[in-house]
């Protein structure tokens, strides 16, 4: 096999799991596109958590539980969707988990804790004038003490091109 075949070539499969918190913020694109790529270098895969943040429990049970509904299924739409791009760039679909909490942290630190293969968290940092977002502040901050595996945190302002080459 010549040297660029090599370059080319996905690594062979490793137990690896890079996860990906999934959200509606800009640094998504950066830190999905980081995961996939490291994927797709070391074998790996790549998981991506929804978090449906419940907030207030509804004065009508009714109105709540249907509020829920759709929540969930936007998140599994939202998904599915991602989860085409993400067999692309990573040579494999993502696992895909939906949880629901109170804090988004919470579900985060939740889900690491039940499943053992996550091996890497990876949170993309907002990049404006307010800090590097309430996730990336919760998991570096005060709840980093309770994570058991190690965060990447990507810069939010990065091209394609600047994630292709640190991938």
């Amino acid at each position: 096999m010549t040297d660029d075949k090599a370059a080319i070539a996905p690594a062979k499969k490793s137990d690896r799991v890079f996860l990906v918190v999934v959200d509606d913020t800009p640094e998504l694109g950066v830190a999905l596109r980081y995961a996939c790529r490291r994927a797709w270098k070391t074998g790996g895969r790549v998981a991506m958590l929804y978090v449906i943040e419940t907030g207030e429990p509804q004065e009508w049970l009714g109105v709540g539980d249907l509020m829920l509904e759709e929540k969930r299924q936007e998140a599994e739409r939202v998904l599915q969707k991602m989860a085409a791009e993400v067999d692309k760039l990573s040579g494999s679909l993502p696992v895909l988990y939906v949880r629901e909490g109170a804090a988004r942290h919470e579900a985060v630190l939740k889900l690491i804790g039940e499943e053992p293969g996550i091996s890497i968290l990876v949170l993309g940092a907002a990049t404006g004038s307010k800090g590097p977002g309430p996730l990336v502040s919760a998991l570096t901050g005060k709840y980093v003490g309770k994570l058991r595996v190690p965060v990447m945190i990507v810069p939010g302002h990065l091209s394609v091109a600047e994630v292709e080459k640190i991938g």
